[in-house]
């Protein structure tokens, strides 16, 4: 491998899209080119199983003798211009009104995405959480897996919690934000 090769360089750009069957997907690059190569594993180090079309990314990539590859995920933010369902009856809410809620430890239960949702035990609370799929999807999730721990920012709904936010664990340590049990 040339030192050209082994060179890494930080990248921000959008995700066009992501299989977790396949293990992979790709990115497209801010500054244009060649699609980028996102391997599941290398998402999986970043602490999230999958990511949604769309959302927004950082990756530290290097050139292969089989193209760009994407070798660390530093940050992945949901889809632009989105606006977060806050329940039937409370309507939505922009980004920086959800991040004004805290964080709360969570562990996924179950998540089906073809029924479009599923439930999370957020730590030393008896209830269930709600997840819906378009939450995930804003949150920067295709889908989650069971006993995959995460943070929820959660609201009180007609019929119980619901998440309205969903941020990895790993991400959510990573930043200098309070995390509560």
């Amino acid at each position: 491998m040339t030192d050209e090769e082994a060179a890494v360089t930080m990248v921000h750009g959008k995700v066009k899209w992501f299989d977790s069957v396949k293990g992979f997907g790709f990115i497209l690059s801010d500054e244009g080119g060649s699609d980028i190569l996102l391997h599941a594993n290398v998402l999986r180090n970043f602490g999230q199983s999958s990511v949604a079309d769309g959302a927004l990314i950082s990756v530290s990539v290097q050139m292969t003798p089989r193209g760009v590859q994407a070798v660390e995920v530093h940050r992945i933010e949901p889809p632009p211009g989105a606006a977060f369902p806050l329940g039937e009856e409370s309507g939505e809410a922009t980004s920086d009104e959800i991040s004004s809620r805290p964080l709360e430890a969570a562990r996924v239960k179950w998540f089906d995405k073809g029924k479009g949702f599923g439930f999370a035990n957020v730590f030393g609370r008896p209830e269930d959480v709600f997840i819906h799929i378009e939450v995930l999807r804003l949150s920067g999730f295709a889908d989650l897996s069971p006993g995959e721990a995460v943070c929820l920012r959660i609201i009180e709904g007609k019929r119980g919690r619901m998440a309205v936010q969903v941020v990895s664990w790993e991400a959510a340590t990573r930043e200098p934000i309070e995390v509560t049990a």
